[in-house]
């Protein structure tokens, strides 16, 4: 009997070894192959920073939407330095991800990481701000808002309300980011639409970094050297708020005193829209996460996107910031 058994029981072991071995090799196969076996799309995002209510709602929207559509997203927030994005561009390339997008903190000096990406057959994608590259195959899209036109939109406002103005009407204007698409922008708009209007006199301009500590220390400055300031153009939100503490502490009324035009429409600044402390606001919408994840996915799949695409955005009074303020998701 033992003679006749062994045979049976060498194919017995045989047979187990194979069976493991496939369930091993099954087991490669489903774990190590990454996102690029199973069909999910990785997407390596760098993120300004967390400067302003606008861009925590920014990363929000980018975070939940690529969970929605399915999408692996690396992080990583730069901190306002542009040689923390270029090195997490450079840690993505080295990942082998299958898109990169960013939105550059400055316009300039991004080629030479760029053409890295390119080189590495990984598509790029431009939110929210763009840059400045004479070589636009660099990337394939810029998504985001229509920086000179809020600009211009917050200056048509101010040159229809001071129409029947007599004498010079002085202006302060609290600036984004020194080299920033956003404050390059904002300013040229806004100074090629009051240029409509001799008495509309900017006689102060300085950046605030687009935060409220900064928009409250430049405003303390503009007040103490200049008594005599009709208007305020804050090129977002966060700066606008903290300027109205600097107003507030120098006894003046925001709103009344003191016009107040901002860009941004987040939910405290529409608050202060609302109860009449700003005038004037040009929204620049932070929900740019299902366009982005929709934009990954066609360019990962080879397809043709137009190389700039716009968001859809208003404007807002006093009066349509309350109506607006219920709903608002930011």
């Amino acid at each position: 009997m033992r003679t006749q058994s062994a045979p049976w029981r060498a194919v017995a072991v045989l047979a187990s070894v194979l069976l493991v071995g496939g369930v091993a090799a099954c087991g490669n196969s489903d774990t190590g192959g990454g996102s690029k076996d199973d069909g999910k799309i990785t997407l390596g995002f760098s993120q300004v920073g967390a400067e302003s209510g606008w861009r925590t709602a920014n990363t929000t929207s980018i975070k939940e939407s690529a969970a929605a559509a399915g999408i692996e997203l690396k992080f990583d927030d730069a901190q306002q330095k542009q040689e923390n994005q270029i090195k997490a561009i450079r840690n993505y390339i080295q990942q082998k991800v299958d898109v990169i997008a960013f939105s550059p903190v400055v316009e300039s000096g991004w080629d030479t990481v760029l053409k890295e990406a390119k080189d590495a057959g990984i598509p790029v994608i431009l939110t929210d701000r763009s840059v400045d590259s004479a070589d636009k195959s660099l990337y394939k899209t810029f998504l985001g808002s229509d920086f000179v036109k809020e600009g211009r939109l917050a200056g048509e406002w101010l040159v229809e309300q001071k129409k029947t103005a007599s004498g010079p009407v002085n202006i302060v204007e609290l600036q984004g980011n020194t080299g920033a698409a956003p404050a390059n922008d904002r300013k040229k708009g806004f100074g090629e639409a009051i240029a409509a209007n001799p008495n509309l006199k900017i006689i102060a301009s300085q950046p605030g970094d687009f935060t409220r500590a900064g928009g409250k220390q430049v405003m303390e400055q503009f007040l103490k050297a200049n008594p005599k300031i009709d208007v305020l153009f804050a090129h977002n939100d966060d700066m606008g708020l903290g300027a109205l503490e600097a107003i507030t502490a120098a006894g003046k009324v925001p709103g009344k005193d003191i016009t107040i035009i901002t860009v941004d429409a987040v939910k405290d600044g529409m608050q202060a829209l609302a109860d009449g402390k700003f005038n004037f606001i040009a929204e620049c919408s932070p929900l740019l996460g299902p366009q982005l994840m929709d934009l990954a996915k066609k360019v990962h799949a080879g397809e043709e996107v137009p190389a700039r695409i716009e968001t859809e955005e208003t404007t807002f009074t006093t009066e349509q910031a309350k109506e607006a303020l219920p709903n608002r998701k930011y």
